[in-house]
């Protein structure tokens, strides 16, 4: 049998773990600057938790878990065909694999409420799966790096959350990309004004669908959910709004003065946009997009989108918004919340394609101890762990080497690997030691060799 693993799903060598680690510690170490804490959930939840919070596209990519043991077998079949075969359904799969890591959070502050102080600041890093069509930049196991506040309505956060994401990617080397930024408030007063106020979702997802399907499979979509011809010649000026922010932000002021919905987001983006021209970002730049939409049913105010530096072709790199009443479906009332996340593996070969890895090193020891003669081998791992004791990485070539041959391999694999220091032998307590970069040889005690590396 031929090994292979499911499609959309990955292995990962050590270089590109040693990449990815470098994503996720950057990435951390900004939330934690930033003043979240870390927190984790299971991989699966219960169908209930994640089942009708995505929309229905979102609800069919969500990947089922079959429940465990021989329940199946207990399976009546002829119940299967008749009027109780949903019911029968519903009990062979009762948990699901997280599609994000948003809603199993929301799900986390009901449940630990007691627990929690407010505003809640938490991140996570974990892994989340979706039953969608792999192509590039889109796999079916990915992992999202989330960042989120709840207990708090406060337009800061919705600041504090463009800088942050401006900080990650300056310290990635991502100079350029695009924070684009909409509110949810205006979609729903644009849907208002139109007339389509019962066709909102719909809208929505069509819309969200631009940069995929351009204009024509948008006003398509449109069509086909039932929003008529009218709303959609009304909602026309929004695929050409290409000013400046303020430029748009005024041409929205005077198509919604009539929804005071959609004026409310105006107004709220209106703050966003002036704090940070006054506050000024690194390298990204803030840009109002009166298409982006986010497909997801659960956000009611701003939202964003990260693009990108220019010339890279990559779907969004990062995305969230404000949600204000996710916790209410799980029993908990009037707690807002907003978040971003990033997204890890589009990061990834969005910085592959830039080259802006070369400065990440795979983990390996300072120091090799080769393994020539079996009698010196206590004494090697003996001064192995004096070094390890401090914090010097090292290790013994485990296998002896009984020819030249041998030899001549463990040299191999001390420079393939680009290890510094070479110790070939160790007796009455002094080492002899190689320089690999130097190409030099020196004699010295363990402590000499650790003063040397600290």
């Amino acid at each position: 049998m031929k090994p292979s693993i499911p499609k959309g799903t990955r292995d990962f060598s050590s270089t590109e773990v040693a990449k990815r680690n470098y994503i996720f510690s950057t990435i951390k170490h900004s939330f934690e600057n930033f003043g979240f804490q870390p927190i984790e959930t299971p991989s699966f939840e219960n169908s209930s938790t994640l089942m009708g919070k995505y929309g229905e596209e979102g609800d069919r990519l969500i990947f089922k878990i079959l429940n465990s043991g021989d329940y199946l077998k207990k399976v009546d079949e002829n119940l299967l065909v008749n009027k109780e075969s949903q019911k029968v359904i519903s009990k062979i799969s009762e948990k699901a694999l997280r599609y994000d890591l948003t809603v199993p959070f929301a799900r986390y502050v009901v449940q630990h409420q007691n627990e929690i102080t407010f505003p809640f600041k938490r991140y996570q890093i974990q892994p989340v799966w979706r039953a969608d069509r792999p192509q590039k930049g889109r796999f079916r196991e990915f992992y999202q790096c989330d960042a989120d506040v709840v207990g708090s309505k406060s337009l800061w956060q919705e600041v504090e959350f463009v800088q942050l994401y401006d900080t990650v990617f300056s310290k990635l080397g991502l100079n350029g990309t695009t924070i684009k930024i909409n509110n949810r408030k205006i979609l729903s007063g644009i849907a208002e004004v139109i007339g389509a106020s019962d066709k909102l979702i719909d809208f929505t997802v069509a819309l969200d669908k631009l940069d995929k399907i351009g204009k024509e499979g948008v006003v398509k979509e449109m069509l086909e959910k039932g929003i008529s011809d009218t709303a959609i010649e009304k909602v026309d000026p929004l695929f050409n709004f290409d000013g400046d922010n303020r430029t748009n932000l005024a041409a929205l002021r005077d198509m919604l003065q009539s929804s005071e919905e959609g004026m409310k987001g105006v107004e709220e983006l209106q703050f966003i946009i002036n704090a940070i021209e006054e506050l000024g970002l690194s390298s990204a730049s803030l840009e109002i997009d009166v298409t982006l939409a986010r497909g997801l049913n659960y956000y009611t105010g701003a939202i964003y989108e990260v693009a990108a530096p220019e010339g890279v072709k990559m779907g969004s790199i990062g995305g969230g918004g404000r949600y204000d009443d996710l916790t209410g479906i799980f029993g908990l009332k009037d707690v807002s919340g907003v978040g971003i996340s990033f997204g890890l593996d589009r990061i990834y070969l969005v910085m592959e394609e830039l080259g802006l890895f070369e400065t990440v090193q795979l983990p390996k020891p300072k120091v090799l101890f080769l393994n020539f003669d079996a009698d010196q081998s206590i004494a090697k791992v003996k001064a192995i762990k004096e070094l390890r004791n401090n914090d010097i990485k090292s290790e013994l070539y485990p296998d002896v080497a009984s020819s030249n041959k041998q030899q001549k391999k463990q040299w191999k694999y001390a420079t393939s690997r680009e290890i510094d220091f070479v110790v070939t032998e160790v007796e009455n307590g002094t080492l002899v030691v190689k320089d690999m970069n130097a190409g030099e040889q020196i004699t010295c005690t363990v402590n000499e060799l650790i003063n040397k590396l600290q």
